[in-house]
């Protein structure tokens, strides 16, 4: 009995093994590849209908902070003197107005003095017009002298104004009655981000900058952009950019600018992303990534697990009837982090395999 119990028993495990070798995998009809209903394929094989949906394009480059030109000053001494005064430091955070340094400086002084003369002279014109109008009514002067009285007041009057419009311009107080020290005050708000003097030390050319202040609460993220690729970006575009200093932190922007001259060394165009800065994270001349989304046309996108290698040409497998496939060409487009820009070879609404393709991949 027992002798008898195991031959039915093998007899029945090597029915159970024909049965399932009887059920293959897959099974190819012509050009098309058909999974049987018992086939463990269908465990391991997903389908999902590929979409046509619109998303820009992430174009990435190398770049670097910097600070907006027109915000920022370079301060010039209006003449040559020593600095008695200063008030600053680098790094500082000043306000517009501020007072950063003071200068002694001899031409300022000479200003002031051809002010006083200036003035004086003005008063000795008018007050010889003054006397020529009296003794012209007491009949004793020419007309010629009343008219040399009113040209010397014209005269002393516009050289007195030239004289005050001077030293205002040099920084200096009209009103002052007594010659004052160069004041220099901060132009604009800002960082000191370069200084060049010292208490004591001697300014001797005025075209010289004495500091430099940057306004840093909005910058420049400038993208080194390949010539190639400038055709994608335009002025108004939104961007991001990451620094190595701030790892995981991403900074919002738009596209301020587009260069108009390629460098000529690497090719590429300068473009320039304005992005807001109010806790000052970004330092002017920080390395930095820059993207760019760049617009796009609404297209098909399939996740990049549904492409297949097949020899030299990119594949996908098409449900063309419940769980029977064909293997189209496709053509790809951009290629993104997760799925893949397809411009050719699927429409929307198909179906295609995009997890265990590679099991019929033989």
């Amino acid at each position: 009995m027992l002798a008898c119990g195991s031959v039915a028993l093998l007899g029945g495990c090597s029915h159970g093994t024909q049965a399932a070798a009887a059920t293959p995998a897959f099974v190819r009809k012509g050009a098309l590849i058909e999974v049987p209903a018992a086939s463990p394929l269908r465990q391991r094989i997903r389908v999902a209908t590929v979409e046509l949906h619109q998303a820009p394009h992430e174009l990435d480059f190398p770049a670097t902070v910097e600070a907006d030109p027109a915000h920022v000053a370079n301060v010039l001494p209006a003449l040559v003197g020593r600095v008695v005064e200063l008030h600053v430091d680098l790094g500082q955070r000043v306000r517009r107005g501020q007072l950063l340094a003071v200068i002694d400086s001899g031409d300022m002084a000479q200003a002031y003095a051809d002010v006083a003369k200036a003035r004086d002279a003005l008063t000795l014109a008018q007050k010889t017009l003054i006397r020529t109008r009296g003794v012209e009514r007491a009949g004793g002067a020419a007309g010629k002298d009343l008219e040399a009285a009113q040209s010397g007041v014209v005269q002393a009057e516009t050289e007195y104004r030239r004289a005050q419009a001077r030293l205002q311009a040099l920084g200096g107080n009209p009103s002052a009655q007594a010659p004052r020290p160069i004041q220099v005050r901060a132009p604009i708000a800002g960082t000191i981000t370069a200084l060049s003097v010292s208490p004591g030390m001697f300014v001797n050319d005025p075209t010289a900058s004495l500091m430099t202040i940057a306004n840093i609460d909005r910058v420049w993220v400038t993208a080194q952009v390949p010539a190639d690729e400038l055709g994608l970006v335009q002025n108004g575009q939104a961007a991001e950019a990451s620094v190595p200093a701030w790892p995981g932190r991403v900074f919002q922007g738009k596209v301020d600018s587009i260069g108009a001259v390629l460098d000529p060394d690497t090719h590429r165009n300068p473009v320039r992303i304005v992005i807001d800065n109010a806790d000052h994270a970004l330092k002017p001349n920080m390395y930095a990534r820059a993207s760019i989304a760049a617009r796009q046309p609404a297209q098909v996108f399939v996740p990049q697990s549904a492409l297949l290698m097949n020899n030299d040409s990119t594949t996908v497998f098409v449900e063309v009837a419940p769980w029977t496939f064909a293997r189209r060409t496709v053509e790809l487009g951009y290629e993104e982090s997760t799925d893949a820009r397809v411009l050719k070879g699927l429409k929307a609404g198909e179906r295609v395999i995009v997890a265990g393709g590679v099991l019929l991949n033989d």
